[in-house]
């Protein structure tokens, strides 16, 4: 990696000294309570100490950078929104993957895919970076050192008497303190320490990351040896033609109806969807791995090798995009066999993605693979800030809310595993029905009790409708489990 490192980081800037010290007393006072709005807050002035390194290292913030940062810093939204777990990780995962490009830069694939290595290294380097420029920075100032703590110290003497005070004499703004102010007690001082910790050194990492980012487009990626065009041309034609004739019987399916092929085949509706759907999601990944070596392979000693490349390569990508509609299409008739679920929803948005990559693969086709990998690794980042966004617990909810008034048929042990999310959808149920489902959500939320920094904002409308509609304390089981008997997701 040091062969990779254009320079070494520039002395820690006094404002990003600041920086770090904001985010470290940030993560103190509000994650010990819940990732929510608090998690951007955090994000902030780490992203700012970044700003401020890159800068006293002389690099400029060029586009591409901006909007990795940007959204990096948008995805974070997810968690202040909703109160599902699953989305908000993903999202975070993610915004730290962007973190990563807006720290490193680069265009290639190794930059794209292993930019994180070096946030991670930086866990090391950055706080003895930090250190070094601390010392250098207040090692011959103890005196205006000494008098910076005592002031501080002073501050928060004053703001403490005359807080308790003000909070004494007047109720409400003892409530608004409780609300607005964050728990710092004692007894919760080693975790406070910990996010601490936690804050200066992540913020600390980026910062030294920017300040010395590593170079990963100068890592080279050996191309394979070509190979001739009978070699390579026959066996991707040969895929080409099984994909055409499988696409062909999907088009006779769907312009022929379903019964027929129910018929001869002798499966249920279910069945056929099922079955099928995994299947294809299979057969769209492998397409994708296929093209991959294909292209390393691929002959380019002329111009009729590279038309020979983009009319093999765009067919197959052309015929393996009808696939993805036909998986689509098949999760699709499950879903209204047996609702919606989260594995339901996410392996049909992660379908979709794929589809898109493909576009992207026979566009570079068309104009050049040079803006390939960051086009994709926008797309995947553009497809979880809305796959958050849509809130796949609400989603789920509705659907699954609307094919019980269509048909009667509910799961309701899968409702009462959802988050707060799903209360406005699953709010228009008819009683008992809306009680057996809102009761353990409703108890999950009373038992939280989160600050206005620790509460998303999912969970407040929720609370908010539980409040106007509260769900009947002991429901009516009996009636519930009649309805929960039809399991129509086994």
């Amino acid at each position: 990696m040091a062969g990779l490192q254009v320079r070494s980081p520039a002395p820690v800037r006094t404002a990003t000294l600041w920086a770090v010290l904001a985010t470290g007393l940030l993560s103190m006072l509000l994650l010990g309570d819940g990732l929510a709005l608090n998690l951007l807050l955090v994000a902030i002035p780490a992203a700012l100490a970044a700003y401020f390194a890159g800068r006293a290292a002389g690099r400029r913030t060029r586009a591409w950078t901006l909007a990795w940062g940007v959204g990096g810093l948008g995805l974070l939204i997810v968690p202040a929104l909703r109160d599902a777990d699953w989305p908000s990780f993903l999202a975070v995962v993610t915004a730290i993957a962007l973190g990563s490009l807006a720290l490193h830069g680069g265009r290639t694939w190794p930059a794209v895919l292993l930019g994180p290595i070096g946030v991670f290294n930086s866990l090391v380097t950055g706080p003895a970076w930090g250190w070094r420029g601390l010392r250098e920075r207040f090692g011959g100032a103890r005196r205006s050192v000494g008098a910076g703590l005592r002031a501080l110290a002073v501050s928060a003497v004053l703001l403490l008497v005359f807080g308790a005070l003000f909070a004494g004499a007047d109720a409400a703004f003892a409530d608004l303190l409780g609300d607005l102010v964050p728990d710092a007690s004692v007894s919760g001082g080693p975790w406070h320490a910990v996010l601490l910790v936690f804050g200066l050194v992540g913020a600390l990492a980026a910062a030294h990351t920017a300040a010395a980012p590593v170079q990963w487009d100068r890592v080279v990626v050996p191309e394979g040896r070509p190979r001739g065009r009978f070699e390579w041309a026959l066996p991707l034609i040969v895929l080409a033609v099984l994909f055409a004739a499988f696409n062909a019987v999907q088009l006779a399916v769907l312009f022929g109806g379903y019964d027929a092929v129910l018929k001869n085949t002798g499966q249920t509706y279910a069945q056929y969807a099922r079955q099928g759907f995994w299947q294809l999601l299979l057969v769209t990944l492998l397409t994708l791995l296929v093209i991959v070596f294909a292209l390393r392979w691929a002959p380019r000693d002329d111009a009729g090798d590279r038309k020979l490349v983009r009319g093999v390569l765009g067919t197959l990508c052309g015929l393996a995009l009808v696939v993805v509609a036909s998986a689509v299409r098949r999760m699709d008739m499950y879903v209204e066999a047996y609702g919606l679920t989260r594995l339901r929803v996410s392996v049909v948005a992660v379908e979709l993605w794929l589809g898109l990559v493909i576009v992207l693969i026979m566009a570079a086709g068309v104009w050049g693979a040079r803006w390939l990998p960051r086009a994709v690794a926008a797309s995947a980042a553009a497809g979880v800030l809305a796959f958050g966004l849509l809130s796949p617990d609400g989603l789920i909810a509705e659907r699954n809310v609307q094919r019980y008034e269509d048909t009667g048929k509910f799961d309701l042990d899968y409702a009462r595993d959802l988050s707060a999310d799903a209360v406005p959808a699953l709010d228009r149920l008819r009683e008992p029905l809306r009680s057996c489902a809102l009761r353990p959500i409703a108890d999950d939320l009373e038992a939280a009790d989160a600050p206005w920094y620790a509460t998303s904002w999912g969970e407040a409308r929720a609370q908010d409708i539980l409040h106007d509609r509260p769900p009947a304390k002991d429901p009516d089981w009996s009636a519930c489990s009649r309805v929960a008997d039809d399991l129509m997701y086994r």
